[in-house]
């Protein structure tokens, strides 16, 4: 069995047992120690894996890591264990003093479930707050498991793992600010674009308008780049079948092209407390299309409440469907003028309760 087998194994069992695993112990013992021995090292033999090995930090005696890969009698990895359902966010501070009194050159920070692998980019022998590599053994994905392979007994190599951490992290938080700009562009990134394509000043409603172009216009170039790939794996299989090529357009490249924005999330919550007199608050629910946002009774497109179209910056509306299946759209500056509907809201529900 090879390595990606092996850890994918351990994930299967994580996910089969960890409801039935009460304490650190345990965790240690069910999930922490199988990925230690999966990296090639023997668990059961001190020189290779210490257990409880002593870290005390200037007068505070007694203090202990969980566990240190050894080489040669000098830890090279230090690993801190919680129980699996603990938040790893209140423990790296434990992991960081320790790293400080060790010659160990990583550290890991695990409840089993997450990894969080750390080393000293940013300052000699002080760890780094962030992680380099992070990664969740419920939701693996081949690119981390090639880099966790890096830490296996048979290839470890220290300039070669240094020169991956520092890929990895600055790669990490690149994509991190690039997921932020997608979702929410800033002026500046808006600024960079759209002065590519328009030469007048960028007053403040030429911002807000771009804006909205420039994030309608990523999504639409994600969701191109799904078809184009859906396709050729289509045309691809279709070769190997011999099928004939049909309409590869699926649903779900269809459905990137819908970003359901913090805007109508709002308004969603805003009707949603204006009819929770009237109805269970669980019956409410919305559907988001490219052109329109629709609020709907018990999921269903035969009880629609209304419909919001809230993409335009200067032209927003609340639509009520009329008795002949036509919109009668009303137009609004801002979302609590949806409140003055409040009547219109509550008479459609009625018809439904």
């Amino acid at each position: 069995m090879d390595f990606k087998d092996q850890i994918k194994q351990i994930a299967e069992r994580i996910e089969k047992l960890k409801d039935n695993i009460p304490t650190e112990e345990a965790t240690k013992n069910a999930f922490i120690m199988p990925f230690i021995q999966t990296l090639g090292y023997d668990v059961f033999n001190p020189l290779e894996v210490l257990p409880e090995m002593s870290c005390d930090i200037g007068t505070k005696k007694g203090e202990k890591i969980d566990y240190a890969i050894m080489k040669d009698g000098v830890p090279m990895i230090l690993v801190e264990c919680k129980h699996w359902a603990q938040d790893l966010n209140l423990h790296d501070n434990q992991l960081l003093r320790y790293f400080h009194v060790s010659k160990a050159k990583f550290g890991i920070l695990t409840n089993g479930i997450l990894y969080r692998f750390y080393t000293d980019l940013e300052t000699p022998n002080k760890m780094d707050e962030k992680p380099f590599l992070e990664i969740n053994m419920l939701d693996l994905k081949e690119s981390q498991i090639e880099e966790v392979k890096k830490f296996h007994k048979s290839y470890f190599d220290i300039e070669t793992i240094l020169s991956s951490a520092s890929e990895l992290k600055y790669m990490g938080e690149l994509k991190t600010l690039i997921s932020k700009e997608f979702i929410n562009p800033t002026p500046d990134f808006v600024k960079y674009f759209g002065k590519q394509i328009y030469d007048k000043q960028f007053t403040p409603k030429i911002i807000e308008q771009f804006t909205y172009l420039v994030k309608r216009s990523i999504a639409s170039h994600i969701s191109d780049m799904i078809s184009e790939r859906l396709k050729a794996a289509i045309k691809d299989e279709n070769k190997e079948t011999g099928q004939t090529e049909i309409n590869p357009i699926s649903k779900a490249a269809e459905e990137q092209k819908v970003i359901t924005t913090e805007e109508e999330k709002e308004a969603f919550f805003i009707i949603k407390s204006i009819l929770r007199s009237e109805i269970e608050g669980e019956r409410i629910t919305f559907r988001d299309a490219q052109t329109y946002f629709s609020i709907l009774i018990d999921d269903n497109n035969r009880k629609p409440v209304c419909r919001l179209y809230l993409n335009s910056p200067t032209n927003k509306c609340i639509a009520f469907i009329g008795e002949d299946k036509k919109e009668i759209r009303h137009k609004i500056e801002k979302l609590d003028d949806i409140y003055m509907f409040s009547k219109q809201l509550i008479e459609v529900v009625n018809k439904y309760v």
